[in-house]
């Protein structure tokens, strides 16, 4: 509790300065904040409600990465199509990958699915591994104790404030996460359009049934849909929830859901532009109240 009240404190402490971070998505920009705290101005690059596979390099971004002393990315080939774009644009060798100013966050966990064969006949998918690590929140929290050495090397003066940061959202996560489990035990599972939440159903215990898309970065057809049907009718028991995001095409899964009973439910996989770690658990927890077992 002490260690919770400390990180709260170091939350509100008002800084002499502040360290340049651009995160690419909004789960890494809540996740530089919570661990940097005052002492960090951070730019999201990625609105959560766009998918980050598919943006475009902006202007705007090459500004933001200009003046940046940190990026926070994902990783994982996730920003492939346009972060490499808007970094070479930037001109900002403090930045690139391999300099203290790179930070991916798929570097500092295990990852699922890694070692895939890069063939294209598979649709878009990442040899490194899933990249979606951010709806993990056990994974986030060995992200952030990572993340505070790094800002720790760029800014050695306050490396005790990040590292204690770090250690209150590990600690909260630790304390959220048995209530989360809790909330879905007995769940029925889940069917994603994508496989961006497949770490939360990892971590929470529940089985992922499949995918909307036949392959990764193709939409969904008839043919799969009444398959992925059959497998939900044959298997019995409780049934789960279909699941696909606001920018995800909703007809998909309302097939589904038509073929099988399921239900469907749209959940963000990011928190909001300029989320705190508050938001962060909120976004967790929605999850966990769309996915727990119909009463």
């Amino acid at each position: 509790m002490k260690r919770l009240w400390l990180f709260l404190f170091l939350l509100v402490a008002a800084p002499a300065w502040a360290l340049e971070v651009v995160a690419t998505t909004s789960s890494m920009g809540m996740l530089a904040r919570t661990v940097g705290g005052p002492r960090v101005k951070v730019t999201e690059l990625a609105p959560p409600d766009r998918d980050a596979h598919m943006l475009q390099a902006r202007p705007s971004m090459m500004r933001a990465l200009r003046d940046a002393q940190l990026v926070v990315a994902v990783g994982a080939e996730l920003e492939i199509g346009w972060l490499p774009a808007a970094m070479n644009g930037a001109a900002n060798g403090a930045i690139l990958p391999g300099r203290a100013g790179y930070f991916e966050a798929a570097a500092q966990v295990p990852l699922l699915d890694a070692g895939q064969a890069a063939d294209r006949a598979q649709g878009d998918v990442h040899p490194a591994g899933n990249p979606h690590v951010n709806l993990d929140p056990a994974r986030m929290a060995t992200i952030a104790k990572a993340l505070a050495e790094r800002l720790a090397q760029l800014d050695a003066a306050h490396a005790a404030d990040y590292r204690e940061r770090a250690k209150g959202f590990a600690a909260a996560v630790e304390e959220k996460l048995p209530a989360w489990k809790q909330k879905t035990a007995g769940s029925g599972g889940a069917v994603l359009y994508h496989k961006d939440g497949a770490y939360l159903l990892h971590a929470l215990g529940l089985t992922l049934h499949g995918m909307l898309e036949p392959v990764p970065g193709v939409a969904p057809t008839a043919s799969h849909l009444e398959a992925l049907a059959g497998k939900l009718r044959g298997r019995g028991g409780r049934q789960g929830v279909i699941v696909h995001t606001p920018y995800q095409p909703p007809a998909g899964a309302e097939k589904l859901a038509g073929l099988s009973g399921w239900k469907v439910a749209v959940l963000p996989i990011d928190p909001p532009a300029g989320a705190d770690a508050n938001a962060y658990f909120a976004l967790i927890a929605r999850w966990a109240e769309a996915l727990a077992p119909s009463k």
